[in-house]
């Protein structure tokens, strides 16, 4: 069987505030969206610009570290795998939502909830390091699971 990759890696600003839950096992979900630009030079010699909205998910410690150190308009790297998930709607309706599911977060900019100037965060890394060498707080450096939660948890119990 041949390897298969499926990486994605954006900067961007949220285009809103993150929303936490928690799923019926107690697994943290943080949503957001992050705005991304592309610009161009059409044929005409006229300078174009479109805007991409990504939908983005961070589970477990990660998700509560988004929720805690992001907000609308943050400069944000995000590092994840992309997945489209589907359900139906109560009018029976097929529905589908492509996102990508974060392993790697780092605030760009210095206007987060908390202060700070750069924070990075990772699913990989229960640690949260901040630019100059400062501590997190303790409450950040609980143990993460080595396995994605994510795939642990089917989509219908997704609480969004």
């Amino acid at each position: 069987m041949s390897r298969s990759v499926n990486v994605a890696i954006i900067i961007g600003n949220l285009a809103r505030d993150p929303e936490m839950r928690y799923t019926p096992q107690g697994h943290a979900v943080t949503s957001f969206a992050v705005a991304t630009n592309r610009q161009w030079t059409s044929a005409n010699n006229e300078e174009k610009e479109e805007t991409e909205f990504h939908n983005v998910i961070a589970w477990n410690k990660l998700g509560e570290l988004c929720h805690q150190l992001l907000k609308k308009g943050i400069r944000v790297y995000i590092k994840g795998r992309i997945q489209t998930r589907s359900w139906q709607g109560a009018n029976g309706a097929k529905h589908y939502r492509t996102e990508i599911v974060a392993d790697d977060m780092i605030v760009l900019d210095g206007r987060g909830r908390a202060g700070r100037e750069e924070a990075v965060a990772s699913d990989e890394s229960p640690e949260a390091k901040l630019e100059g060498r400062q501590e997190v707080p303790e409450k950040s450096k609980e143990p993460v699971p080595a396995e994605n939660q994510a795939e642990d948890v089917p989509a219908d119990e997704i609480p969004f």
